[in-house]
């Protein structure tokens, strides 16, 4: 093997990882788009034939299909919650209350629980290095050693909102109208599991009662509040 062909190999392996990562993505995009539209057709037949509203496998289907779009970042899956609260009113509301926690918990496991080095490498390869970078830190740091850190980083007056009562920053974050700039519900609870900053019972209690108001008025006085 020539001098040449030794220095080409790193190259063409580091190529192949950037094709096949790229199929990846670019698989996982047409599957969301793909979900997408299978969940609004069943939406809209739910929606227009009242004997589909009483199946209960559609009506399974779709908060199924409602909570995994909750998870997906920049995907404005509340929408279909609240419409089906519009429609159903109060029998639908622990369904929906129920998918909406399952949803955003699910974000916030991917977040907390992947496997930060295949991360890391992921964003190296598609040249996101400040994201990696930031990554690195998050891993090599400790946790204490991290609430250090964002508590001299932040303005004073920030302090006690994003360090002390970060959980309930959290809890507005996901209820924040016009999140979906910061990546939506599931975005933002991925951002948090990655941050490494969150224990998991106590954000899934955040979620659990960030996300009660809205179904439990439906639960307790119908579907004309939110009109």
């Amino acid at each position: 093997m020539t001098e040449k062909d030794t220095d080409a190999t790193p190259w063409g392996r580091w190529f192949a990882r950037i094709i096949v990562r790229l199929a990846v993505v670019l698989s996982f995009v047409v599957l969301v788009k793909f979900g997408i539209d299978l969940l609004f057709a069943k939406f809209a037949l739910f929606e227009s034939d009242a004997s589909a509203r009483a199946m209960t496998g559609l009506i399974v289907m779709v908060m199924l299909g409602y909570a995994l779009l909750l998870a997906v970042p920049f995907v404005p899956g509340v929408e279909i919650g609240v419409a089906v609260l519009m429609m159903e009113g109060a029998k639908a509301a622990p369904m929906v209350y129920g998918a909406t926690v399952t949803g955003l918990f699910l974000a916030f496991c991917i977040g907390q629980y992947v496997p930060l080095t295949k991360l890391i490498n992921l964003c190296k390869d598609f040249s996101l290095r400040r994201i990696a970078v930031l990554l690195e830190q998050i891993e090599t740091t400790p946790r204490e050693d991290r609430l250090n850190t964002l508590h001299d980083r932040l303005p004073r007056l920030l302090v006690p909102v994003l360090v002390r009562f970060r959980y309930v920053a959290l809890g507005i974050a996901i209820n924040l109208p016009g999140n979906i700039a910061l990546g939506g519900g599931g975005g933002i609870m991925i951002a948090g599991g990655l941050s490494r900053l969150f224990h998991t019972g106590y954000t899934l209690l955040t979620i659990a009662v960030a996300t009660l108001p809205i179904p439990l008025a439906v639960w307790l006085w119908g579907k004309e509040i939110l009109q």
